[in-house]
């Protein structure tokens, strides 16, 4: 890696840790967008080691601030949620951008780092469809079991429809060989039978 990279690594992590959410690891609160950008680094590494520095930088940074802007601000329901998602990948590009431009990256290199934080050219892009395929990667790692203990069976199936969609046929591959507890890989099963 080079230094700038460690640099603007170190900086995401600086401000993800001041996120006032916690997640607890082995009974130890830790700030909950710090653990996240973590493992969205982990899977990157682990599944596209070779990726370029943009593309590590904008995994580390997909959920940077996070916490800065509340869904409460946005009105409820699909569009205010919609709202909210663009004005967060905005605030995730605008920051990232602003961290690599402060350690020596160019700006065309801050700009295509922000173009793959927003997910601009999702299917033509390779490095946003990438982002997408180890964020779907990382909910289905770490977040999948709490977020479905929360929800109904058919709500669970029908979001696990739209990730698979989103997904990459090599990230279908990774995710297929997810270990999962059984009732979770049942629906799992069940929402690949119906797609």
């Amino acid at each position: 890696m080079s230094a700038a990279l460690n640099l603007v690594l170190d900086a995401i992590d600086a401000i993800n840790q001041q996120d006032p959410n916690v997640e607890h690891i082995d009974g130890q609160p830790q700030p909950k967008e710090l653990i996240y950008g973590q493992r969205m680094s982990q899977c990157l590494h682990s599944f596209w080691p070779d990726s370029s520095e943009h593309l590590q930088i904008a995994v580390r940074a997909q959920h940077v601030k996070r916490w800065a802007i509340a869904r409460s601000e946005y009105p409820e329901g699909k569009a205010g949620y919609l709202k909210w998602r663009k004005a967060l990948g905005q605030l995730h590009a605008e920051t990232a951008s602003e961290l690599m431009l402060a350690n020596g990256y160019e700006p065309v290199d801050a700009d295509r780092t922000a173009a793959i934080i927003r997910k601009e050219k999702l299917k033509s892009n390779p490095e946003s469809q990438t982002l997408e395929d180890v964020a779907c990667l990382v909910f289905l790692s770490y977040y999948f079991a709490p977020f479905a203990a929360k929800h109904s069976d058919e709500k669970i199936i029908s979001i696990l429809q739209k990730t698979w969609k989103k997904m990459s046929a090599t990230a279908q591959q990774i995710a297929l060989k997810a270990d999962l507890p059984a009732h979770l890989a049942a629906l799992v099963e069940q929402a690949l039978a119906e797609i």
